[in-house]
């Protein structure tokens, strides 16, 4: 994603006197270490041969975007060598007791040795299960690693993958020159703004929006940007990038682009947004009164109150650069700023006898915990396994074990965050980790960091996992005891609870009607907002319902178009669901169930420029509230009423549990997996019966991938990852295969494939002419048909039937 083919280094204030003295024995090092280096595509910088990766140099990961602040050597001399560092989601996080006594010792100089080496990638090879590398486009191998020491930070970072390919991104290299401002202001002229020395946020693909500063080309040692383009020089570890400005916007939007699910996860994104806050407060000449608390988020919550505050009182007028400053953004004043207090070591120092319990409960890591469990007989439920606390708030779903309220609330997320391969993001045990093996069983999805089989199941498991080929991770090996890993025999059950379970608050239990004697049964009445295919309608009508009134409100044609094809004119179509008035309501109703799922895309934490449940499309959310409160019936009316919200699982917790706080009561979560031939993990909210019985299959499911092929096609999978509106989406593994073998070649699905795999009828999307890109996409903004009809079918007992 990003590279470097230059680096520089440039020491903090306190510490150039230092630099001088080490100055030859860097530059020694760096050659030594780049000599044998195997440059790959999006891999973190690691050893497949034996060569150790010490923790003491960069700030950042590899696998993390960048920061303006990379030393640079005395007097602005530069010392470039060839070197390799690019990005992947193999990840590690603990290092060795050496890197960490390193990182302890040096402390004090952390500026003289730190080096930035990136250079442009090759095809990586992936460390997925066997002895043989193997070239592919995702999920690369570790490369040789440069003798380099890098810092050591949280015990778990996220390593997001970057599409390479994409167009508004382009690699650069670090710079060993410096410009004046006199030959770059008017370097960009294309009147699409952002100016050399802007504070801004750059988007590339795969990451959150970055902080990053608007630099000349001469800065990068590159050419010049393309028109409509812009060199950044990102905040974290100073390397260079080449962005659209179209995917730019003012530092000044704080509130929009901070993410805070990076900022609790990502040390690196800690360490930019920190940098870049001082920067501003060095250019708005804004000062903060000291910090009585030792606590780093206590200490940098000012600093953020004033950027989400909108920066006053200057604003974004006080953080433009100014006229005389150098553009050269590693010469900038703030150059020395250090964060080590701000990133804690790997392992956390042991605390004194004499302070509280609580705080020695905090102490805890997992190696403690291991030792605990197998020498001292402790029980694994009173342990955090993704962390190593001590009184977990809850049970892990998958394993024998706890989590902490914190690292629940990260499980919750991220659970069912999934890569462009298909594999999840995040391990299966601690929804974190540098570096991840993945599952060999081409229809299992899982992936596990390398520190969760290091140190909860033996301190070799991870080599010993790198030579099986294939190897199988711990859901798909037979359920025995790994070290302390062991996987609970009801997992699928677990799994549901703790879902279901995840009492951010407490509501009381839904109104329980009464069934409704056959004979005194009316046919129902139905309100279907965001309606799409008009998935709730066919599966009323396949389960024999008496269907009286069925208003849709959708604003997509070709959704219009199948429903009205399809359903014979018998659906009432609205439109915008904006537009639903209370005389509409009383016009139409009344209702005994109301339906809906709103637009994911501002929901969904994958789409890292989400603007979440208050903004966007998120919004229309209220709108669902708002014409369920007015369905609703009245006091007096004795008559059952109910209905039923879904949404995305991968969705920010407060944002779940805001939308819980309105609809007052807690979702179920359900996987279409176990219906269908296809993954497809959502949340319901809703008062219908049974919401949260046991899914399970019918005879007319088509479990299977091969069950849904048409004459003459194989499957390769048995089950096939999320379809999604994406094209892509139904490339399966990590060498992003097509799921079908046709005359001995890799096929697409069909559309009436992709038809069966979501349980609709051959041809039900086969309408005005749409081509196969058009019925994908409407396929999958959909609901699961067998999923609909398990939460549909208790409603028999209350509404006529045919």
């Amino acid at each position: 994603m990003l590279e470097k083919e230059e680096f520089t280094a440039m020491p903090s204030n306190k510490n150039s006197d230092i630099m001088e003295d080490n100055k030859d024995m860097t530059t020694a090092c760096v050659q030594v270490a780049v000599k044998g280096a195997t440059p790959l595509v999006d891999g973190l910088s690691e050893s497949d041969s034996g060569v150790e990766l010490t923790n003491e140099n960069s700030p950042l990961t590899a696998a993390e975007p960048p920061s303006p602040f990379s030393p640079k050597l005395i007097d602005n001399n530069t010392s470039p060598q060839d070197g390799d560092e690019s990005r992947s989601r193999k990840r590690r996080r603990n290092q060795s007791e050496e890197q960490e006594s390193l990182w302890e010792s040096d402390s004090q100089d952390v500026g003289s040795s730190q080096l930035s080496l990136r250079q442009r990638p090759r095809p990586r090879t992936i460390f997925q299960a066997g002895v043989k590398p193997t070239t592919k486009s995702r999920r690369q191998n570790r490369k040789q690693e440069p003798h380099i020491v890098l810092y050591s930070f949280l015990p778990r970072t996220n390593t997001p993958h970057v599409d390479l390919m994409e167009q508004d991104s382009k690699d650069s290299a670090q710079s060993s020159s410096t410009t004046s401002s006199s030959e770059t202001h008017t370097e960009y002229n294309d009147n699409k703004g952002f100016s050399i020395g802007e504070l801004v946020w750059g988007k590339i693909k795969g990451f959150s929006w970055w902080p990053g500063m608007v630099v000349t080309w001469r800065a990068t040692g590159k050419r010049r940007a393309n028109h409509g383009m812009r060199w950044l020089q990102w905040f974290g570890d100073g390397k260079f990038s080449e962005v659209s400005a179209d995917k730019l916007d003012s530092i000044t939007s704080f509130p929009k682009f901070f993410s805070q699910a990076s900022y609790t996860k990502l040390a690196s994104y800690r360490r930019a947004v920190f940098q870049a806050l001082e920067m501003a407060s060095v250019r708005a000449e804004k000062t903060f009164p000291p910090c009585e608390s030792d606590s780093p988020d206590e200490q940098v919550k000012p600093m953020l109150d004033w950027a989400n505050g909108g920066f006053l009182p200057k604003g974004g007028e006080g953080l433009k650069p100014r006229p005389n400053d150098n553009t050269n953004p590693l010469d900038h004043r703030v150059q020395d700023v250090s964060l080590s207090d701000y990133f804690p070591n790997t392992k956390r120092s042991k605390v004194s006898v004499c302070k509280s319990k609580a705080e020695v409960e905090e102490s805890y890591s997992r190696e403690q915990m291991v030792n605990e469990v197998l020498q001292n007989k402790g029980s694994i439920e009173d342990f955090c396994l993704s962390c190593g606390k001590t009184r977990a708030a809850t049970f892990h779903p998958l394993f024998e074990g706890g989590l902490c309220q914190t690292c629940k609330d990260v499980y919750l997320e991220m659970s069912y965050m999934y890569d462009d391969d298909g594999y999840q993001s995040y391990c299966t045990v601690c929804c974190g980790g540098r570096e991840v093996l993945l599952c060999g069983n081409a229809n299992c999805c899982r992936c596990f960091c390398v520190d969760c089989l290091d140190i909860l199941v033996d301190p070799g498991a991870s080599n010993q996992a790198r030579y099986l080929d294939p190897w199988r991770c711990y859901m798909c090996q037979p359920p025995l005891t790994y070290g302390v890993l062991r996987r609970r025999h009801d997992w699928s059950l677990k799994l549901q609870e703790f879902f279901a379970n995840d009492n951010g608050h407490e509501f009381e239990a839904p109104k329980i009607y009464p069934a409704v004697p056959a004979e005194q049964r009316r046919p129902i009445r139905v309100l279907s907002l965001f309606d799409g295919i008009a998935t709730g309608y066919l599966v009323l009508r396949d389960l024999g319902f008496k269907v009286d009134q069925y208003v849709a409100s959708e604003v997509c044609e070709d959704s219009i178009s199948v429903g009205v094809v399809r359903h014979e004119g018998k659906i009432h179509y609205v439109h915008d669901v904006r537009n639903i008035s209370k005389k509409n309501m009383l016009e139409w109703g009344p209702f005994d169930l109301v339906i809906g799922g709103s637009p994911c895309n501002d929901l969904s934490i994958v789409n890292p420029a989400r603007k979440g449940l208050y903004e966007g499309t998120g919004r229309l959310f209220f709108e669902f509230y708002r014409l369920l409160s007015e369905a609703k019936p009245k006091e007096g009316e004795n008559r059952p009423f109910f209905w039923m919200f879904e949404n995305v699982v991968a969705m920010g917790v407060n944002d779940k549990r805001d939308i819980s706080r309105f609809l007052e009561c807690n979702p179920v979560m359900i996987d279409a997996i176990e219906v269908s031939a296809a993954h497809r993990a959502r949340y319901f909210w809703g008062n219908l019966p049974g919401m949260n019985r046991p899914l399970c299959a019918s005879g007319m499911d088509k479990l299977e991938l091969q069950d849904c092929l048409e004459h003459g096609r194989v499957a390769k999978f048995g089950k096939v990852r999320t379809i999604t509106t994406r094209s892509n989406s139904i490339k399966q593994g990590k060498d992003q295969h097509f799921p079908v073998l046709m005359n001995g070649k890799e096929d697409i699905l069909w559309c009436t494939e992709l038809e069966r795999i979501f349980g609709f009828p051959v041809h039900y999307t086969d309408v005005s002419n749409m081509g196969r890109g058009a019925r994908q996409k409407l396929l999958g903004r959909s609901w699961s048909v067998p999923v609909i009809r398990h939460l549909f079918a208790p409603l028999k007992d209350y509404y006529a039937c045919e």
